[in-house]
């Protein structure tokens, strides 16, 4: 539906010329420029404020103030129309319209109602919205809450990434509060077909509203009792198979360096952390057990949802079932959920066994909720202004992804070349060691684009130099000419972190652009060397006091530009590899502790800003890098982002995840979200990036499994939107994991090479991400919409919307069950065989091969075996046409590097598949760059579902043309 701009016009003059202010017993409104101001009658809430985006874009902002006074958004960069809106009064309401969305505001309580065109509601507040006042480093904020659709039963997704297997959000909890593998962005979209921003830049909730809390801890709703009979959990401490010590514990709480301090002084051992069972001379050590029982009882029946935090190896047990096993690295402990229904009164058995090898380990708990409640949409911030949130309608998941963008900035493109293969490694601790990767790639002509040089390639009391020690680099200049000589490019890591003695911070914290809090102890904490070793210096040899800085500052900004720039980038470093951006300056630390030290910024307290630090960061330097080179596409990965990070040319990665096959399945669900959240650059560490000793000492009754678990996990990578191997000893390359001649390795070189024989439809999505607002890795829900089942899998996904993607996630699995959704045809990629959609089958996953499948009507262009992305830019394509169903694709071209993107210095070419007739029609060129071909060859290929085969990448004369820009129609033999 459209609106004349006359009549909105006309609307609001006549609201105007009755009065400024049109007076109701429920309240008062008055229009304003770009919607309408509510000041309620009752309720917390004094002002409503509702403005128009755009159609389809709504904000709404409530505070418990008479006016609203509120700083410019961070992730917000769209402004407010003044026209393409109606405004409309009702009985006890306004009405605020655009062509595609209606808000109703009820003038008693300000309560706001969402309606599509036709008038179905998609989102209604589930009352006024909550504001508790607090205090935060002297200045009034509020902790605020809304709730919206209570018990309703629509699919939600997007907030970011997360590390629990978790797909729909529906009744889940989530916080969001950035850390190492956790990534924050407050938008969720629905399949009701709208988006929600929360724009509060705190520590936010979505889910149940309050915190969870130590199990068993005052208030928290449970009562524990020991194996004695007495109050508290039974904790019996091992020193080997020795019992030391054995005491009854009101919580199990050992969670940050703070809390390891009470650790039982008998309980003690010789320890290492990550190293079991040997200190730094190698010699063998005590080894520790703990194991916590409690008969645990609830005030409360219903659903009690659990959360351990933990390192090291852990299990635990609910009325004797195993629940939960998990390892993990002691420097980077990390949530793991279970839930136990509990009934009123009746007491259940949980048992905790742990190895902490100098470890982190908290049993977190939330009671039920009402079953309204706990399906319903809510979002609470530990600090904010006002409750402020944008909600976007399409007609589809993908329109209401396009919303966000709207608001939050386009997808910026990235270059070509990463979407190619990255090989990185946790270090290379030489130039020779990285030069001697890309030279051993190009002999065994294996493709690659990207090298990447992680952290410490400096020395290491100069932490924030940005600087080489020149024993292990002694030409950084030849290093990055070879590497670029050699058809690749080269990526650095750059932290935002700086030692104290090093020039660079002294020059920031000049201009005060750093964060002195993560050197100076606050006034009266302890002086001695152990407290301060532990509390506040890094982990690099002795330990040294290091700082981050202040991206919210824009001088630092600039000099932290100027650092880089002049130290690496004017030695022709491609891509900025920003690390640890949550921030993550400290290991171990409290939340509270973290968000204290992080600030102040320069706009105000840390704890206020906790979860933007990454958009700030890596903005100022997307910016900065274009400034310089105005014409070259920048590249950034980073560790953590936020809402509005992908107009930054910015990339995620999974953070510092673990070799085990449980995290391995966990990426599929983070990765989804996180491109349903918007944020289309995804990637991980192929192989996860921390190891257990049994893989670290290539122990020979284990290597099987580590080899298995790095070739599922690389399948997976190809299919990911960016392909990159990384992580610790042993080394990552393919030629280091894989024997060569193995099946392992021909399954490596296989799925690289596959990755860029579909390069022209892998680079087509990433041309579609700032084109059309599209997504690369899409949720099942997006495409299938009408198929409910698809709704909670998560562990499958679409990659475009040709392939269905089923990584297997189990070792020695040689079938896995896949969900072939409704309303299509299927055909299994590595034999051709088709299936009918609507169906779950158990596919065929040999040791070489993931189950892949294309959908029926998919049209899927391939290039030329190459071994970069730019290798042959008028290289032949074949059109693989999956017969069954009408389709189309607009292949997509450009320079690959340029800016030109963004001035319409492109090329597309339509493809249209009717499969009643058998034509196939390559439509007319559209566009244009300079350098593009303007001749090629392209082939066809067919797919039936009566004759099974392999997909055959090579050129079909009996389909082959010269294209040369003109439309032409193959028919089908």
């Amino acid at each position: 539906m459209s609106i004349r701009h006359s009549s909105i016009r006309l609307v609001l003059a006549g609201l105007l010329a009755c009065s400024a202010t049109s007076a109701l017993a429920e309240g008062t409104y008055r229009a304003t420029g770009t919607g309408v101001i509510v000041n309620p009658d009752q309720g917390s809430e004094r002002t409503v404020r509702l403005q128009v985006y755009g159609d389809g874009l709504i904000r709404v902002t409530a505070a418990p103030t008479e006016t609203i006074d509120l700083p410019s958004s961070l992730m917000v960069t769209a402004v407010p129309q003044t026209d393409g809106f109606t405004l409309s009064e009702g009985p006890g309401s306004v009405t605020l319209a655009t062509g595609s969305v209606s808000a109703e505001v009820q003038l008693s309580d300000g309560q706001v109602t969402f309606r599509d065109s036709g008038g179905k509601i998609l989102l209604t507040e589930g009352g006024p919205a909550s504001f508790t006042p607090v205090t935060v480093e002297g200045q009034r904020r509020y902790t605020v809450s809304q709730q919206f659709n209570r018990g309703t039963d629509e699919g939600l997704y997007g907030l970011g990434q997360h590390q629990n297997g978790q797909m729909n959000y529906n009744g889940e909890d989530v916080e969001l509060a950035q850390h190492n593998m956790d990534i924050a962005v407050p938008f969720v979209v629905s399949t009701r077909n709208y988006g929600l921003l929360w724009d509060n830049n705190s520590i936010t909730r979505f889910g149940n509203p309050k915190p969870y809390a130590l199990a068993g801890s005052d208030g928290d709703g449970l009562t524990v009792t020991g194996s004695d009979g007495k109050p508290g959990w039974t904790a019996q401490y091992y020193l080997g198979d020795k019992l030391a010590v054995t005491q009854n514990e009101q919580v199990i709480n050992y969670q940050y360096i703070r809390d390891n301090m009470r650790w039982p002084e008998a309980a003690k051992a010789q320890t290492v952390a990550s190293t079991a069972g040997q200190n730094t001379a190698g010699n063998a050590v005590q080894t520790q057990r703990v194991i916590w029982t409690g008969k645990v009882t609830p005030g409360k029946s219903g659903l009690h949802r659990f959360r351990l935090y933990s390192s090291s190896y852990v299990k635990v047990f609910v009325n004797g079932k195993e629940v939960l096993e998990r390892w993990r690295q002691n420097w980077n402990p990390w949530y793991h959920n279970f839930d136990v229904p509990m009934k009123a009164g009746k007491a259940t058995d949980i048992r905790i066994e742990w190895e902490p090898n100098a470890g982190y380990i908290a049993l977190v708990h939330n009671a039920p909720l009402p079953d309204a409640d706990r399906h319903s949409l809510s979002f609470t911030s530990d600090l904010g202004q006002a409750v402020d949130y944008y909600v976007t309608v399409g007609k589809d998941m993908d329109g209401a992804i396009a919303g966000y963008r709207k608001l939050t900035g386009k997808s910026a493109m990235l270059p070509q070349w990463a979407y190619g293969f990255w090989q990185s490694r946790q270090r290379y601790d030489t130039q020779e060691e990285l030069l001697g990767v890309v030279r051993e790639y190009r002999r065994r002509n294996l493709p690659l684009d990207n090298i990447v040089l992680d952290w410490r390639y400096w020395e290491d009391d100069s932490w924030g130099c940005h600087c080489f020690d020149a024993k292990r680099f002694p030409d950084p200049k030849g290093m990055v000419d070879e590497v670029h000589a050699l058809n690749a490019r080269i990526m650095i890591s750059v932290w935002p972190k700086f030692y104290p003695a090093t020039d660079n911070y002294k020059e920031l914290d000049k201009v005060g652009g750093i964060y002195r809090r993560m050197v100076e102890p606050r006034p009266g904490e302890p002086t001695d060397p152990q407290y301060i070793s532990k509390m506040y210096r890094d982990w690099v040899g002795p330990g040294y006091a290091n700082a981050f800085y202040d991206p919210y500052n824009p001088k630092a900004q600039d000099i932290y530009w100027r650092q880089i720039r002049e130290n690496l980038g004017d030695l022709g470093i491609d891509a900025w590899w920003l690390d640890a951006d949550e921030p993550d300056f400290h290991s171990n630390l409290s939340v509270e502790e973290r968000a204290y030290r992080m600030g102040p910024t320069a706009r105000g307290p840390g704890a206020a800003f906790f979860n933007s630090y990454p958009l700030v960061h890596s903005e100022g330097v997307y910016q900065r890098q274009l400034a310089t080179k105005p014409n070259v596409r920048p590249f950034i990965l980073s560790r953590s982002g936020f809402g509005g990070t992908q107009r930054a040319g910015t990339a995620l990665w999974s953070g510092d995840v673990v070799s085990r096959w449980d995290d391995l399945k966990d990426q599929i669900s983070a990765g989804v979200n996180l491109s349903m959240s918007g944020i289309p650059n995804w990637t991980h560490d192929i192989g996860g990036f921390a190891l257990e000793d049994r893989y670290t000492k290539q122990d020979p009754a284990h290597i099987d499994e580590w080899r298995e678990l790095n070739l599922r996990w690389f399948q997976f990578g190809a299919f990911s939107p960016l392909f990159r191997s990384h992580g610790e000893t042993p080394k990552r390359e393919i030629y280091e994991i894989a024997p060569e001649g193995s099946p392992m390795y021909a399954s490596m070189e296989w799925y690289l090479k596959l990755r860029y024989r579909l390069m022209p439809y892998i680079y087509t999505l990433a041309g579609d991400t700032w084109q059309k607002d599209s997504t690369i890795m899409r949720g099942l829900v997006m495409d299938f919409p009408a198929d409910p089942r698809v709704r909670n899998i998560n562990d499958q996904y679409m990659f475009g919307s040709a392939f269905l993607v089923a990584p297997v996630t189990e070792f020695k699995a040689r079938s896995r069950k896949v969900y072939l959704p409704a309303g299509a045809g299927w055909y299994d990629f590595n034999n051709g065989a088709y299936y009918k959609g609507g169906q779950e089958i158990v596919a065929e996953a040999p040791y070489e091969r993931m189950p892949l499948f294309v959908r029926s009507g998919s049209i899927v262009p391939t290039g030329p075996e190459i071994e970069h992305t730019r290798e042959e830019p008028d290289g032949p394509i074949v059109l693989h046409i999956f017969t069954g169903a009408d389709g189309s694709f607009s292949l997509y071209e450009d320079d690959g590097t340029s800016e030109g993107y963004k001035r319409g210095e492109f090329v597309r070419i339509p493809v249209q598949w009717n499969d009643a007739r058998g034509e196939l029609t390559i439509g007319k060129r559209e566009g244009g760059y300079g350098g593009m071909p303007f001749k090629r060859a392209i082939s066809v290929r067919f797919y039936d579902k009566d004759s099974a085969r392999a997909i055959d990448f090579a050129e079909n004369g009996e389909t082959s043309i010269v294209y040369d820009g003109t439309a032409v129609t193959v028919r089908k033999p």
